[in-house]
């Protein structure tokens, strides 16, 4: 048995199915070992968009998506999507083929230093150096991945010793999974007091809410407590957007109706919360907040988050037990009912514009209409993704995909197709402009090779609307931000995709309703007037609190 045939077997070991990458010379033994393992190769037309599928297969599922590419420019390759898994808490293994270790010590043709490259965006980053060890590389590759926080490793796999034979008697390591602990009495006391005492609590819930599968326990303490709810822009569902005491997401720099729940607040319990989802400048800037921290590890040391008690461990049994020492409250102390009414009436403003190019609220409204709770939205990054992340309403936890700590355009289209393999039974649409979608759209042909279905929603500006957005906020006037496009329609179907465009308000709905019943991936090409983007600065900036 080769090296190679024992890394194989390696990742059999770990549960994974699919590996998303580009063959090249320096993997070709781990390519070969591979064909006759029950490993699906996901062949795609770049690396980016197999480090971005694998990024996005491991935040829906909990489970490290696996992406693999050659060595130099492959590799490079990688990182744009490792990163945005390593900061946006997704589990994921990057493996990358090396040149032999006969001229690692010297310049070679397309040899870099990939461990160094890839160590300060990953938890960690190796090369295998003997086949002795590969059945410990896999394993803690794998574990260290997965384990919270969760993010990006990488192996570096040199051509000569994935060629060798490997030594007798090695086997996969047995896989181990460490159950987080229960916060100690004493914590969860001092949390109860605090909530006891506080006026007008509210929690703001993260990421680490939907990782720790822990939304039922957040809905039933919110309720028992009567404390309204805020979620990130990556929690959001963590609370039904329908539930009474949702305040929707947080993560606009604007001072909008949220922030006005936060500004009220003297406790906040932050739960599952990173701070590279949303600063905490921005909702303590006085610093005058008591914060509760509930989460698997220690907080981030931040000059506005400094915490009054932390609960360290499982979320869900963390907010049960606090249950036991807190008294319920009768009402919303935060008059909860005005503020829910301000933002359900600013989501549903522009639900019968007829107005085109659309607005992006009425464009919001009706993918809402055409999606089931359970089915997935991804965006990707762009000035589409601020109204998205505000204004769209999630049911349910992770059926709303938003990279939002590295933040990186070319997501969704990759997304979409591992959204697919990840979750079968859900329809997926992709929410892109036309800029993120250039970025990766080759991957149409990746999603029609392999028979997936979803559907691309593209809001149409020709510009880098979002940057145009600063530019006017900022210096009152926008430069550079302009390019073409070419014909969407043609450019689906020139792939055998299906393409339409959008050429009156009342058509986007019906075509979205279609789409998502045709067994194929379809194009919406949807103008959109961002005009709609300063006035809700605007809007925002001059809000009086409704409360």
């Amino acid at each position: 048995m080769k090296n190679s045939e024992l890394f194989i077997k390696c990742l059999e070991n770990e549960g994974i199915q699919r590996i998303y990458g580009i063959p090249g010379e320096e993997n070709l033994d781990v390519m070969d070992a591979m064909i006759d393992s029950d490993l699906e190769f996901i062949t795609t037309r770049h690396e980016q968009g197999a480090a971005f599928m694998a990024d996005v297969y491991g935040r829906l599922t909990g489970r490290a998506g696996v992406c693999l590419a050659t060595l130099g420019p492959g590799a490079t390759n990688l990182v744009t999507g490792a990163a945005d898994a390593n900061m946006d808490r997704a589990p994921l293994v990057a493996i990358a083929g090396q040149g032999a270790s006969t001229r690692l010590h010297k310049e070679s043709h397309q040899i870099l230093d990939l461990v160094n490259l890839f160590a300060p965006i990953s938890k960690y980053s190796t090369q295998i150096r003997s086949g002795q060890v590969i059945p410990e590389v896999v394993r803690k590759a794998f574990k260290t991945a997965e384990t919270e926080k969760p993010g990006c490793t990488f192996i570096d796999f040199p051509e000569d010793i994935a060629g060798s034979q490997a030594p007798d008697g090695l086997e996969p390591l047995t896989v181990q999974k460490p159950h987080a602990s229960i916060p100690p009495e004493d914590k969860l006391i001092q949390a109860a007091e605090l909530i006891d005492k506080a006026r007008f609590p509210i929690i703001l819930a993260g990421n680490g809410v939907l990782r720790d599968n822990s939304e039922n326990a957040l809905r039933q303490f919110a309720e028992r407590l009567n404390i309204p709810v805020a979620t990130t822009f990556m929690a959001k569902g963590a609370i039904p957007s329908s539930h009474p005491l949702s305040m929707g997401a947080v993560g606009l720099q604007a001072h909008d109706y949220v922030s006005f729940g936060f500004d009220r607040a003297d406790v906040v319990l932050c739960v599952g919360y990173d701070l590279v989802e949303y600063h905490p400048y921005l909702w303590n800037h006085d610093r005058s907040c008591r914060i509760i921290h509930i989460d698997s590890m220690p907080a981030e040391v931040d000059t506005h988050y400094i915490v009054s008690s932390g609960l360290i461990g499982d979320i869900s049994s963390a907010l049960q037990a606090i249950t036991e020492h807190t008294q319920p409250r009768e009402e919303s102390i935060t008059d909860l009912k005005k503020l829910r009414h301000a933002i359900l009436q600013e989501l549903h403003a522009s639900a019968e514009d007829k107005g085109f190019p659309m607005k992006p609220q009425r464009i919001l409204h009706d993918l809402r209409q055409a999606l089931r709770p359970q089915d997935i939205v991804i965006s990707d990054v762009g000035a589409h993704k601020m109204w998205l992340a505000r204004m769209y309403p999630a049911e349910r936890g992770n059926t709303c995909i938003i990279s939002n700590g590295f933040a990186s355009m070319g997501i969704a289209v990759p997304g979409a197709l591992a959204a697919r393999f990840a979750c079968p039974d859900s329809k997926v649409v992709a929410v892109t402009g036309d800029a993120g979608f250039m970025m990766n759209s080759q991957e149409l042909e990746t999603a029609l090779r392999y028979g997936l279905n979803f559907v691309v929603l593209i809001w149409t500006d020709s510009e880098y609307g979002l940057i145009k957005w600063h530019q006017q906020r900022r210096f009152g006037r926008s430069a550079y931000i302009s390019f073409r496009n070419p014909d969407f329609v043609k450019y689906a179907e020139s792939m055998g995709a299906r393409g339409y465009r959008v050429e009156a308000a009342d058509e986007l709905l019906p075509a979205l309703k279609e789409a998502l019943e045709t067994n194929t991936v379809t194009i919406i090409d949807c103008p959109v007037d961002y005009r709609e983007n300063m006035k809700l600065t605007e809007h925002l900036g001059d809000l009086v609190c409704p409360i």
